[in-house]
């Protein structure tokens, strides 16, 4: 039902501004790095993006050398069915299990038959074999 790996994402705090979203975006698109999922959001004045890309090592070099404060954190990426209730299941696996959510985001096309969980939780190792039970 779960298919769920260890993964990476990017994480970049930059002052909120205008364009600067843009000005992450063509960083990584001018090293040919494609975004596969991202969440942003803005606390005061910080911005904060989390990237999942198809070449970490690439995006985060080209972040930093534009003085970008860009780190790689440890997340937990799901494939789930695109259909009502998976994330409810995978939710209801976790809270059974103890495991508290940090953070989490997703995507999918309408018509897709997948869709990309990510997430952080206070326990990704147990958060693993918890969804691939």
């Amino acid at each position: 039902m779960f298919q769920a790996t260890q993964g990476k994402e990017i994480v970049v705090k930059t002052s909120n501004q205008v364009g600067a979203l843009k000005y992450i975006s063509k960083t990584v698109s001018e090293k040919g790095v494609g975004i596969l999922a991202i969440s942003c959001w803005v606390y005061d004045i910080m911005a904060m993006v989390h990237l999942i890309t198809d070449d970490n090592l690439r995006a985060k070099e080209a972040l930093q050398a534009q003085k970008f404060d860009a780190k790689e954190e440890d997340v937990v990426l799901v494939e789930v069915k695109h259909k009502p209730g998976m994330l409810k299941q995978m939710t209801e696996r976790l809270e059974k299990a103890g495991i508290d959510l940090k953070h989490l985001y997703a995507t999918a096309l309408q018509d897709a038959e997948k869709c990309l969980i990510v997430f952080s939780s206070s326990d990704n190792k147990k958060a693993l074999v918890e969804l691939n039970k």
